[in-house]
């Protein structure tokens, strides 16, 4: 495998197409923050405006900013996003709006924790990237709301019946795993220890079930255990091998190889379990009963399971040296690039059917924004780079 043939594959892909597909269709010159809903070629065809991609948008132009090249395009996509976020994506008390009308009159109440997520990353990178303190702020006093919701996420909007069945899903702890180290800048060394061994609990000790086979499931009851029900039994594969290069990240963070070494474990372990045998690529919902699922798009392959895998299975590699991760990485890699990279306009598809065939050719939506392909591209090119670099240094030992 040639890993400098593929950093720059990964990296132009990366700063050619996507980067600047997003610079020229998705930003409202008019009246701020970014279009989301584009078409095939970046067409228009939808004008609402969901936090989660505003808050990812932003965020992704600032860590390039700070992490890449001062380019000022990007800082200037950045700031736009920002401050449209900052003026009408809460409600004046940082409870942050689902969606927004193209204005930025509230749509959708504030119900989903996961606008508060990336609000708080957008921030922080934004913080870091202009030494503005108000972002600074925005990006702490977010944070605090996020870890008060921990125990009951949606709050007034959560629509299960109290005392009936109380069960906590996986996302949210995935998540503060990897939002942790995004604004670490922010916080208290003290608090940042904690909320890292909480996370780090959390993921592997409660969700990740060593009975099973060494599989994550996405919900467990509320004192920890399994529950036979559809929510339950709902594996996602992609969701769990995400999560485990947080975990890699933090692993190296405290330098604690064991921890790197059981992401790598399960990393594998899942995605064994997650492939397709018929026509390859990742399940989207799995039932660990084997049972059939209620969700109708279980069977899809969808962009960001593959390209977290990806970067999964890369850091894996580098780590490790586990020769599996390699071999799933070049069978990965290849289906990815076969079936989500579109051959005759920039950035990629979201959502193919079990075949792998393009169910919707936008590049854009409610869920699909600027975030998942750019980030994979970055984080691949990135640590292809590093895996190039160990080759050579180990040759000239």
């Amino acid at each position: 495998m040639n890993f400098k043939e593929l950093a720059k594959q990964y990296k132009d892909e990366l700063f050619e197409k996507v980067l600047p597909f997003w610079l020229e269709k998705s930003q409202d010159k008019e009246f701020g923050g970014y279009f989301t809903c584009l078409d095939r070629k970046g067409a228009v065809y939808d004008t609402d405006k969901f936090i989660w991609l505003q808050g990812r948008e932003v965020w992704m132009f600032s860590m390039l900013y700070n992490k890449v090249e001062k380019r000022q395009e990007w800082l200037n996509c950045a700031i736009q996003g920002g401050e449209f976020l900052k003026k009408y994506g809460h409600d004046g008390n940082l409870n942050w709006y689902f969606s927004l009308t193209r204005e930025g009159e509230p749509l959708i109440e504030p119900y989903n924790i996961f606008s508060y997520t990336f609000a708080t990353m957008a921030f922080g990178q934004l913080n870091l990237a202009t030494g503005k303190q108000e972002y600074a702020d925005i990006a702490k006093k977010t944070f605090d709301i996020v870890l008060s919701k921990v125990g009951n996420p949606k709050g007034k909007w959560n629509k299960a019946h109290p005392g009936t069945r109380n069960l906590k899903g996986f996302a949210l702890p995935m998540i503060l795993c990897n939002l942790a180290l995004e604004i670490e800048h922010l916080l208290d060394k003290d608090f940042m220890t904690k909320v890292m061994d909480d996370c780090i609990h959390e993921v592997m000790d409660v969700f990740y079930r060593p009975e099973l086979g060494g599989i994550i499931v996405e919900n467990v009851t509320a004192d920890g255990q399994l529950s036979d029900t559809f929510d339950g039994r709902l594996l996602n594969p992609g969701h769990a091998i995400e999560a485990m290069w947080f975990i890699m990240d933090l692993g190296v963070r405290l330098n604690r190889k064991d921890l790197i070494e059981k992401a790598v474990k399960i990393t594998l372990t899942t995605i064994e379990y997650g492939w397709d045998k018929e026509h390859g690529g990742i399940f989207y919902f799995m039932d660990r009963l084997g049972y059939p699922r209620h969700e109708l798009e279980w069977d899809q392959k969808l962009w960001w399971v593959h390209l977290e895998s990806l970067i999964s299975l890369l850091k894996g590699y580098y780590l490790t040296d586990n020769e599996d991760c390699l071999k799933w990485f070049g069978k990965l890699h290849e289906y990815t690039w076969k079936h989500f990279a579109d051959k005759e306009y920039p950035e990629w598809f979201g959502y193919l059917n079990r075949q792998g065939e393009v169910l919707l050719p936008l590049k854009g939506g409610k869920w699909k924004g600027c975030f998942h392909v750019p980030r994979a591209l970055y984080q691949c090119w990135q640590t292809l780079a590093l895996i190039q670099q160990k080759k050579e240094e180990q040759v000239t030992i």
